[in-house]
């Protein structure tokens, strides 16, 4: 009895201190250790094994760019698509080692396949192979690029998102009714899509030349019944600037609401002549009936990419200025020297456009182009001189 009345309870057996019973209860250091090894190694097997399948480093989709190639030369879009990919791409067609020295988004090894003649049925056929590991396959949405991505879906089964403006591991958003409308597509499972040009660009590399690494894969000999036939080549007329795509003119003359009067678009179509370039219009040019609707360039109209660009009389809208893309130069022309297009000019010309235009037409005119080409000793066309002018053995024919 305690003293406080209540019964005391009756000892039982004794305790044991709180460490034995630790040390009864778990296995010796020796066992958990080697229970422990097998886990690791097959979390080790598995990564490895995401690795070989070319998967993301998180285990999601991979992507994979498949970009066709003529003579050394990336296609429009064709850096995009790549860095679109996350830097992974795989070029094919005819001068692939010089077109991956060019690739600025490209990271990691390159693969490349040299191919003399322009085939997409056999390319896809060959290639199927090789891109197969790579759940999203972006193809650039050039005009190569549209005849190859269709019959690669074809052969690897799988659905095409055709004019893409972003690419996601679980499906990409598409442009359509004239780029009015977008729409998000989520596909369930591995897909190809084209992107169009100049809807990403791309962060170029103002350092020394970064020349990637590349590895030759080849195509994998098909089934010759289940290679789609491709088109014989006749012959390959090169693009007239006046009529061709604006999302692939390398120069261009924009057309604004600075130029006054329809009269202006004229002289503007006389200079690009003489230039080898292409004219296009902004929102308001068009809806003017100045230049016709397929002309119009900017997120409403066409987005573009030029390597040279020429705006006169162009303010510089928000809608314009987004589907420029990335030109490499930029001249603007306008007698507002604060204007959005002057301010991201490599040279602004604070003039009026009209009157630039004009002067320039007529001094084009005047130039004379060589009369008749002749071969010399070393078989380069050599320019015929003015009179009284002396040769000062530095050519300065190129301009």
């Amino acid at each position: 009895m305690s003293p406080n009345g209540r019964p005391t309870p009756s000892p039982g057996p004794a305790e044991e201190p709180a460490a034995q019973r630790v040390a009864a209860s778990d296995p010796p250091a020796a066992k958990k250790r080697a229970a422990k090894k097998p886990a690791a190694k097959k979390t080790n097997a598995t990564t490895a094994s995401r690795r070989r399948s070319g998967a993301a480093k998180a285990g999601g989709p991979s992507m994979l760019a498949v970009v066709p190639v003529r003579d050394g030369h990336l296609p429009l879009g064709g850096d995009e698509a790549v860095a679109e990919a996350g830097g992974r791409a795989l070029l094919v067609g005819d001068g692939t080692a010089q077109a991956a020295a060019a690739l600025a988004s490209a990271r990691g090894t390159v693969q490349v396949c040299e191919q003399p003649d322009f085939a997409p049925g056999a390319w896809a056929a060959g290639l199927a192979a090789t891109v197969t590991g790579a759940d999203v396959v972006i193809v650039p949405a050039s005009p190569d690029g549209r005849d190859l991505a269709p019959r690669l879906a074809d052969v690897l089964g799988r659905p095409l998102l055709a004019g893409a403006v972003a690419v996601r591991p679980d499906g990409a958003t598409v442009a359509r009714r004239g780029g009015l409308v977008t729409e998000a597509h989520v596909v369930a499972g591995p897909f190809v899509a084209t992107l169009q040009p100049g809807v990403r660009g791309v962060d170029r590399h103002h350092g020394p030349a970064r020349k990637p690494r590349t590895r030759k894969v080849d195509l994998v000999p098909a089934d010759a019944g289940s290679v789609p036939p491709d088109p014989e080549l006749l012959e390959l007329l090169p693009a007239d600037p006046s009529t061709m795509d604006l999302a692939e003119a390398p120069r261009l003359l924009g057309a604004g609401a600075g130029l006054g009067k329809p009269e202006a678009i004229e002289v503007m179509a006389e200079v690009a002549d003489s230039l080898g370039a292409s004219t296009g219009g902004t929102r308001v040019v068009t809806d003017w009936g100045w230049m016709p609707v397929e002309r119009q360039i900017g997120t409403t109209g066409v987005t573009v990419q030029p390597e040279l660009y020429l705006a006169f009389g162009i303010s510089g809208a928000v809608q314009h200025t987004a589907g420029l893309g990335q030109p490499e130069h930029v001249i603007a022309v306008n007698i507002d020297a604060s204007c959005p297009m002057m301010a991201m000019a490599d040279l602004a010309v604070v003039a009026d456009a009209p009157a630039v235009l004009a002067a320039l037409a007529e001094r084009l005119s005047q130039i004379t182009t060589v009369d008749a080409p002749t071969q010399g000793d070393d078989n380069e066309l050599q320019p015929s001189l003015p009179a009284g002018a002396v040769p000062t053995g530095e050519d300065r024919s190129r301009g």
